[in-house]
This record gives structure tokens, sequence and C-alpha cells, in this order.
């Protein structure tokens, strides 16, 4: 069956998702834009890009796009598609979505046309009057945006950053699908060493380890279109096994995350564990502004904690300054996170090159020093005069 699937991304992930597809799914019909990565493919590619993407948000399935500046616009767009080709007779079919600078706003009302529409157009399919939705779920998704509709299948299920391994978190984790992205922006790749000294639960070393292992980010897990029955299940069985043979369990890779609070280190070996990398990564109870940066090479990569996460601004900016302090003039290349636009002073010197990425709605930037001579001024302490 010829699809044509979409990949939702946090901002900032486009370009890193549409390189995993185009890369590493061999894929050449690929089309980024702002939120989302279009591409074209099979049930295969489906079930390929959710087991190995890393940085996308969920896989869908584009049934179409129409005007839809009312309510009946809405209804026979929808009432048009071939939900009969996916959605069997018992399927349960929920609908949800968005609408933004449209005639349509009423989300709820959206969601009632849009599922009159469909059980319409399967009563005919099925001569059907009345559907039990006992079966497998096929969630509809729809996004109406400047009154066009744009209407989709989740095949997910559960977004794909729900690797499996995380039960449990600290108080502000960091969304794995962006560990991923990071580790993939500091283009390493397990040939040097890694470290992540402020590790929390352990995420952005776990995807560097599931990386250098190149181990799928999905095998933990099960998705909403493994019980499809317009699906065959045996394409679900080879793409895991293909995806098995590819791990490197073997290899030694040096990959270490600390973190100055024990329970944090605790619940890291817990996660690491459960993902199938504690043999790969080390965990150490350590603060992050005593640890011996200097003589160290490889990439350091960080997500400090910051003013709007846990600590108030003036406690993340002394926080900064210990940091840059104690890592000034290190041969390691270093790559670190923050929601603070001052950042670079209190960290002590201009970054080599910025990102603009969003911790969930938090707008942030990564800061990457990959120069040699990257480190050279103090870092201001917070309040001192410039």
């Amino acid at each position: 069956m010829k699809l044509e699937l979409c990949c939702p991304t946090l901002f900032g992930l486009e370009g890193i998702v549409a390189d995993e597809l185009r890369f590493e799914g061999k894929l050449d019909t690929v089309r980024a834009e702002n939120g989302r990565v279009f591409f074209s493919g099979d049930e295969r590619t489906l079930a390929w890009a959710n087991l190995n993407l890393r940085c996308a948000e969920r896989v869908l399935v584009h049934l179409g796009s129409f005007p839809a500046a009312s309510f009946d616009m809405l209804f026979e767009g929808v009432r048009a598609l071939p939900w009969e080709d996916f959605i069997p007779v018992d399927g349960a079919f929920p609908v949800k979505g968005h609408s933004l600078n449209s005639a349509l706003h009423s989300i709820p009302d959206c969601q009632r046309i849009i599922k009159k529409a469909a059980v319409q157009r399967l009563a005919q399919a099925y001569g059907a009057a009345w559907f039990e939705e006992t079966g497998a779920r096929y969630q509809i998704q729809f996004a109406i945006m400047n009154d066009r509709a744009e209407l989709y299948l989740d095949t997910s299920g559960a977004g794909l950053h729900k690797r499996g391994y995380r039960a449990n978190a600290n108080l502000a984790p960091l969304r794995e699908t962006l560990a991923a992205a990071m580790v993939k922006l500091a283009r390493w790749r397990g040939r040097d060493a890694f470290l992540d000294p402020f590790c929390g639960s352990g995420t952005i070393p776990i995807e560097a380890a599931l990386i250098a292992m190149r181990r799928a980010p999905g095998l933990l897990r099960t998705f909403d279109a493994e019980k499809w029955t317009c699906f065959d299940a045996g394409i679900w069985k080879d793409v895991r096994e293909e995806a098995v043979a590819r791990i490197l369990p073997d290899t030694a890779f040096e990959i270490n995350g600390s973190d100055i609070d024990p329970e944090n280190v605790r619940l890291s070996v817990d996660n690491a564990r459960k993902a199938g990398v504690l043999q790969t990564v080390r965990f150490d109870q350590a603060d992050a502004t005593r640890i011996t940066y200097a003589g160290r090479e490889g990439v350091l990569l960080a997500n400090p904690p910051y003013g709007e996460r846990l600590l108030d601004l003036q406690s993340a900016e002394r926080l900064y300054g210990a940091f840059g302090r104690a890592s000034a003039g290190t041969a390691l290349r270093q790559y670190i996170i923050s929601s603070d636009p001052a950042f670079e002073r209190f960290y002590g010197r201009k970054a080599d090159k910025r990102r603009k990425l969003y911790n969930g709605m938090i707008k942030c930037d990564l800061y990457m020093y990959f120069k040699p001579d990257g480190a050279k001024k103090q870092p201001q302490e917070p309040g001192a005069k410039k």
C-alpha cells in the first residue's frame, strides 16, 4: 500500500528528522516544513519509522487536505476520504486535533463533525448503522490552519519520545527525542569519550548509548498500527528482527553521566538497565562544578538546571558561572542547552555556534563550543559589573 506519511517534530528538529529519513531510512521523497516532515513509503517504511526514528514525535498517515472554511466543507471533505481502507468495522476511531487562524475554531464542534462524517462513510462501506468500536484504535487527528484541514491517522499511539525505559524521571526531565537530537548535533558516534555532568534521570547518556550501539529507540514498546488489520503483522516482525540484528552489543564506549543528587544517579542506573545499555554507560555522584575537566577530550553535553525548570534564575546563573570556571580551558567539545539568554555572559565565553531548540514549550538555545581556543575568558559572577 502506497502511503503519504508525516512526522510531527519539536520546533528546530525538522532538519534532523529529515536527515534520519534520507540517510538512515534511505528515502528520497522527504519534505521538511515547520514542525513536521512529510515522506512517502509503504507499510515497511511506516514500521521502520516508528521503530527507528530518534527525533520525531509520531508517525502519521496523511489521508488528505482540503479547504474547510465552514462545517459543511469540513464534513464533505472528511466524508470523501477512504476511511474504509484503514478502519475495520470494529475499529475504534476517536478524534482529536487543533485549529489555528481559522473560521472553525471550536475544537469540540470540529471533532463532532469529523466523527459524524467518518461514521457516515464507514456506514456506507460496511452497511452498518452502528459501530461498537471494540477493536484496535485508529486515532484520527486533524489540523485546521488558515481555513484548510489536514486529516491523519496516528500509527504510533503514545508519542515516540516514550521509549519504554523511563517509567520514572526527576522533576525536570528532558524529552528523549530532544536528547537524541542534541547528541546528533554534537556529531558524536561513539568514537571518543562522552560526558554529561548534569545527567538527571540519565536521558542524555542513555540516548547517546542507544545511538552508539545502533539500538533502535522503539524496541521496548509497541505501536498502535501493529494491531491494524489493514497491515501485515509479519512486516513489523521482520523490521524488529532487522533492528535487533543491527545492535552492537559487545562494543565498548566511554559514556559517563554524573549528578550531584544520589537519587538521580540511582534513577539513571535503573533507566539505563531498562533501556538495555547499563553495560555501556557509567553513572557517578559528582558536583559538576568540582569535576576536573582539564586534560579530558571528547564531548561534554549538558542540560544544567535553568530558572524555568528547577532553580530560581539567580541560582542558575551562579551555577553557570561555577560550571564555566571549572570547564574553562578544557579540550572537551561542549554542547549546553539553556533557556537563559544571558547564559554566555555567566558561563564566561561566547559560543562558537548557537541552535534554537524547544524543551517542551520552553524556548532554549543549544550553545556549542567546539573550537580549541574557545575557552579563555573567565565567567562573570551574577551581579558583578560588566
